[in-house]
């Protein structure tokens, strides 16, 4: 899958993977900027529970939209193929100006979403500027191709990690959830090693990276959010190793981003707090003088 075409004059909408386990009752600052970016108070949700199997799911999030200030929260009840069907699920989507994907198992909710008309409305509903946000699997999944599965606390080794098609919101990234804590530096690794051209996005806990339609993401949450970069790859024995066997991989970039910092996913470039704003401000004076 890959992201559905711009409509004219239109900007691409955020796009928001959550390293999952963030915080719902305090602060809530993941949470509040998403729904600010739905329209605050004119906000219209749309929850997909799809991934988990707690019937409360739904209905915690739903409570919790509204009391950030959201004017209209529901979710859509799907749990079976057939249910994506449902004319009025897509006419919902249709009127929503945000759509957030819970936490749960990644591959539960791409076989149930896979293919459907549900999944193709979020893609479409993105393109027309409509954020979505997604945590945990739901953040696994925006991405074209999406971690599936794999090993925690282990070296980049051949079948350490499983793929399989995502919703493919972004076509540039792949996305692992509860990076630090489950440390899972190393299958973040090797599925960057299968294709160079991917940019490896590790998110922590509590953690969120805002991705705004000029290809630039913030970083937003107490941890932190792992960038790798292989698109510099010199050496890479991916091709020729055993199944099992640990990779060499040689001029990878790997950086660690924390709250406030930035990065350029089409510039691949990393930014402190407030460089990036003041090098664009820089950039805009120029233009004004010349």
């Amino acid at each position: 899958m890959c992201p559905a075409p711009l409509p004219e004059e239109t900007s691409r909408g955020f796009i928001i993977p959550i390293g999952g386990g963030e915080d719902r009752v305090k602060e809530r600052h993941i949470h509040r900027r998403f729904v600010d970016l739905a329209g605050g108070k004119g906000a219209d949700i749309v929850v997909i529970p799809t991934a988990s199997e707690l019937e409360t799911t739904g209905n915690d999030y739903k409570r919790m939209f509204l009391g950030l200030g959201a004017s209209a929260v529901d979710f859509l009840p799907i749990t079976k193929r057939a249910d994506c069907d449902n004319p009025r699920y897509v006419d919902m989507l249709d009127s929503a100006t945000g759509i957030f994907l819970t936490g749960g198992n990644q591959l539960r909710l791409s076989t149930i979403l896979g293919g459907t008309g549900i999944a193709q409305k979020i893609r479409r509903r993105n393109a027309a500027g409509v954020p979505v946000a997604g945590t945990s699997a739901g953040a696994s999944i925006m991405s074209e191709h999406m971690i599936a599965g794999g090993e925690s606390n282990s070296a980049p080794t051949v079948g350490s990690v499983s793929l399989a098609p995502g919703l493919g919101l972004t076509n540039a990234v792949i996305i692992d959830q509860h990076f630090t804590e489950r440390n899972r530096l190393g299958r973040l690794l090797t599925a960057s090693s299968y294709n160079p051209f991917l940019i490896g996005l590790g998110i922590d806990e509590d953690t969120a990276a805002f991705i705004g339609p000029d290809g630039v993401f913030e970083v937003v949450g107490s941890g932190t959010v792992t960038v790798v970069d292989a698109s510099g790859l010199t050496h890479s024995s991916m091709w020729d190793a055993s199944p099992g066997q640990a990779l060499t991989l040689l001029g990878l970039k790997v950086h660690v981003l924390g709250e406030g910092c930035r990065y350029d996913l089409v510039g691949r470039h990393a930014y402190p707090p407030d460089q990036l704003a003041a090098f664009c401000s820089l950039l805009d004076d120029k233009s004004k003088v010349g």
